[in-house]
């Protein structure tokens, strides 16, 4: 090659020498990042609604109206007088007919059977969206590098929570009992929240492309990244704690706040007849460490937001802010829903009032891990 002086211009016409396409972060094809990060939205929101539906059929006492698991054939409701009587006389072999709902006719029965009908269907169809999107994603070769385990995680934790789901309702059926066992409980809705965390996770990720990404984690924060894991985990464990409130209507037998039945510390909060499973039988026991923990973890959010205030992205900052004012609502609309005896509406607004603080945590977690850098020129992504 004939040598070029160094003050020579370059016209735009000239070649350029060619870049190798490894050598670019950008180079490899990156699938239909967008498309999937909409599929991934709708999962979302079914997810949730399925929470929401969930928290109605445990509050209305309808989780044990359907007495068998048909993953297939349970998708059709009873057709006709004959298969309603059948259905109906199921229920009547359950002790939460004979020891709770003795008088209940058919209609009352209906009443309680479509929640719980609801819930498993809103389960059956989250996972119909999911195999068609992942399989169309695949097949299509429009998954994004390195994404499809990702994907098939969630596919997997969704059919593990359809088998746990029956193995709560299970525990309802035995001798004995006339609702769900707390413990599964709170094992079915963790496992929903975790599924949920992942995908609003997934989402944030795929909103910004890989390069941003890799830009972004260089000037992140793992001070308040780390500060942020811990609040998230505290979060979590709040919310198994809450399922377990639920699992035993503890909410609606103390309704004074901020003492428990004129008490600071309830008289019945040890059942030493009932040694460790006070933790999830005792009423005065749950509902106490749900009230502690609560505070405990308003605390911490505090303290998480006042660090995040030191942050110099302005957008991270603007997500610890927001984070710390849903904490705020959710401490009291949990006061106000536990002052009066969690009722229907209070107690789902509760619930979703939770998914959303969760989500919110979940994403300032990841601007403080990926912040959104800004100049005088506005927001680089």
């Amino acid at each position: 090659m004939a040598k070029r002086p160094i003050f020579q211009e370059v016209s735009e016409t000239t070649p350029r020498p060619p870049v190798a396409a490894g050598n670019l972060i950008d180079a490899a094809p990156k699938g239909a990042r967008g498309a999937v990060r909409a599929w991934l939205v709708v999962l979302f929101v079914m997810v949730m609604a399925m929470i929401a539906v969930g928290g109605a059929t445990r509050l209305t006492g309808s989780g044990l109206s359907i007495t068998e698991w048909k993953p297939v054939t349970g998708t059709l409701p009873p057709s006709g007088q004959a298969a309603w009587d059948a259905e109906f006389a199921k229920y009547q072999q359950i002790p939460q007919f004979r020891e709770e709902n003795p008088a209940m006719d058919l209609a009352g029965f209906k009443r309680i059977y479509w929640w719980e009908w609801a819930h498993r269907l809103l389960g059956r169809a989250v996972g119909l969206v999911w195999a068609l999107g992942f399989l169309f994603f695949w097949a299509s070769g429009r998954m994004p590098p390195g994404w499809a385990p990702r994907l098939l995680t969630l596919g997997a934790l969704g059919g593990l929570q359809g088998v746990v789901g029956w193995w709560m309702v299970s525990s309802g059926l035995a001798p004995g009992m006339t609702s769900v066992a707390s413990y599964r409980l709170a094992v079915h809705l963790g496992l929903a929240f975790a599924i949920l965390g992942l995908i609003a996770w997934y989402v944030l990720h795929l909103s910004r492309s890989e390069a941003a990404l890799l830009r972004a984690r260089r000037a992140g924060e793992p001070k308040l990244f780390s500060m942020t894991t811990g609040l998230m985990h505290l979060a979590f464990v709040q919310i198994l704690i809450g399922a377990l409130v639920a699992g035993i209507d503890a909410g609606r037998q103390y309704t004074g706040w901020p003492k428990m039945g004129g008490e600071w510390i309830p008289a019945a909060v040890w059942d030493p007849a009932l040694g460790w499973r006070n933790l999830f039988e005792n009423a005065a026991t749950v509902q106490f460490t749900h009230r502690m923990v609560g505070y405990l973890l308003a605390i911490f959010a505090v303290v998480v937001w006042l660090r995040a205030r030191r942050s110099p992205h302005p957008v991270t900052r603007g997500a610890f802010t927001v984070m710390i004012a849903a904490a705020a609502f959710q401490i009291v609309l949990g006061i106000v829903t536990v002052m009066h005896g969690a009722p229907l509406g209070e107690a789902l607004a509760h619930q979703l009032g939770a998914v959303a603080l969760f989500v919110l945590i979940l994403r300032a977690r990841h601007h403080a891990r990926y912040p959104i850098e800004t100049s005088v020129r506005g927001t680089i992504r």
